[in-house]
């Protein structure tokens, strides 16, 4: 009895072993999927243009090519929506976090917070409330709340959280733009390394223009799709109390697309704007909580310019500290306005990814990889997006007529180290260690050091004297 006893204790004991054997092996394996997902094998970045368009009834939606080797590198999904005055685009929610610049026009966006209060009303309903709840009884109306609705306008980036369903409505006269980056490798993304997009309506049409290999377009088919669409019609009747032909019409292959046209009139709801006529809210000395964080901030003021340079130009930073939500996020942006001739100093950014795309202009950019060799050296123009990876040294010089960008960090707090001006590197040194690392004078060395000393990030031409 006592061997069996034995034989039963290192039976357990070995398959005990044998288990966690196999869980590390999973675990180190799923680890090195990540690693190698998210490794840097860059010789040659390039500025890009989307090579996807999904046409829709009420815009445009263009996406650059995730698998390029700069947008793998980063980790980031790149978009681009064109809104028609009147539509919509339709509700969905992402995986990813994603960081939103309003190129041009105006808008309003919505966003479902779960577990946050539907605080405001419909105009329409507001009117009947003023002449009293009991003539709205009388007229069967039902009141209609709803969460905040916020105004997004040209200049303003938008923060949009992974898991929260938003749409977008343009209630201006033009097209409404819409520059967005998704980042993939965000730790509130569980899933592959793949951009979607999860529709509560709608879908991707049919006449949508792709490319790229077989299993590519397979992918991005299957990138904006109807999630109501497979579910069993009496089961979704059952679960919203609503019968089945409605259901069907919330199923059926719409060909709209994923921006529509409304119907009619313009939609009626409450404005921003239009708040404290309606409804007024109570303040409970809990702002700060997630609920009531500001998703957007205008990023195109020259008066909050966070570098400024009267000979060259100015940058605009949002941060994590400027707009907490970015905290839930760990993303961030910076708008630049270089002006002619002028140079981005050369720098790396420490702890982030750098996603440019072009708002104006163009410029000379030179990027250079941990190898030394140059892995971009070329003229960027309007609509252009490229990448600069974590520790990846450029520098931009502005054309003639000048340039501006936005650049999506994918960090809350990113970190610039410059090698030119009074917080560089090479500032920070003894003069006698680069006249030693250069093999250069004590003369040269002392010019290197401090011949921009008054100057930051945004260097003037040299032909003109900063003041």
């Amino acid at each position: 009895m006592a061997k069996v006893f034995s034989l039963i204790a290192i039976f357990f004991l070995v398959s005990t072993a044998v288990a966690q054997t196999y869980e590390r092996g999973q675990h180190t394996q799923q680890q090195v999927s990540q690693q190698e997902a998210r490794q840097c094998r860059i010789q040659q970045l390039t500025a890009s243009q989307p090579n996807q368009r999904i046409e829709s009834e009420g815009g445009v939606t263009e996406l650059w090519n995730e698998y390029e080797d700069q947008f793998q590198c980063a980790g980031v999904a790149p978009m681009r929506n064109v809104i028609q005055p009147n539509c919509l685009s339709l509700p969905n929610y992402s995986p990813s976090p994603r960081l939103v610049y309003i190129q041009q026009g105006q808008g309003l966006l919505g966003l479902s917070q779960t577990g946050c209060a539907e605080t405001y009303h419909s105009s329409q309903q507001a009117g009947l409330r003023r002449e009293g709840s009991q003539q709205a009884e009388r007229q069967g109306e039902q009141r209609d709340q709803h969460q905040k609705i916020h105004r997004i306008r040209k200049g303003d980036i938008v923060a949009l959280p992974a898991g929260v369903a938003h749409w977008c409505y343009n209630d201006g006269n033009e097209e409404l733009v819409a520059v967005s980056v998704s980042d993939l490798n965000n730790n509130a993304n569980q899933l592959e390394q793949k951009f979607r997009s999860f529709y509560l309506a709608g879908g991707q049409a049919q006449r949508s223009s792709l490319q790229g290999s077989p299993r590519q377009q397979q992918q991005q088919r299957e990138t904006f799709q109807n999630v109501f669409r497979a579910f069993d019609e009496n089961l979704m009747a059952e679960a919203f109390n609503i019968p089945v032909e409605v259901v069907r019409r919330m199923q059926q292959e719409d060909e709209r697309g994923l921006i529509v046209r409304v119907r009619g009139e313009e939609m009626k709801m409450i404005r921003p704007e239009e708040e404290q006529e309606y409804e007024r809210r109570r303040y409970n000395g809990l702002e700060e909580t997630y609920c009531n964080l500001n998703i957007r901030q205008y990023l195109d003021n020259p008066k909050e310019a966070d570098v400024y340079s009267r000979q060259a130009g100015r940058i605009n930073i949002v941060n994590s500290q400027k707009l907490q939500i970015l905290n839930y996020m760990d993303m961030s942006a910076e708008k630049g306005n270089l002006y002619s001739n002028a140079m981005h100093a050369p720098h790396w950014t420490m702890n982030a990814h750098s996603i440019f795309y072009v708002t104006r202009g163009e410029a000379h950019v030179q990027v250079v990889g941990s190898n030394g060799q140059t892995v971009l050296d070329n003229r960027v123009n309007q609509g252009d997006l490229f990448v600069v990876p974590q520790h990846f040294v450029s520098t931009i010089r502005a054309g003639n007529n000048g340039f501006e960008y936005v650049a999506f960090k994918t960090s809350g707090q990113p970190m610039k180290s410059p090698l030119v001006g009074y917080t560089s590197a090479f500032k920070a040194m003894p003069i006698q260690v680069l006249a030693n690392a250069f093999q250069i004078s004590t003369q040269e060395a002392q010019n290197l050091k401090y011949n921009r000393e008054h100057q930051t990030m945004l260097l003037p031409p040299r032909a003109v004297r900063s003041s």
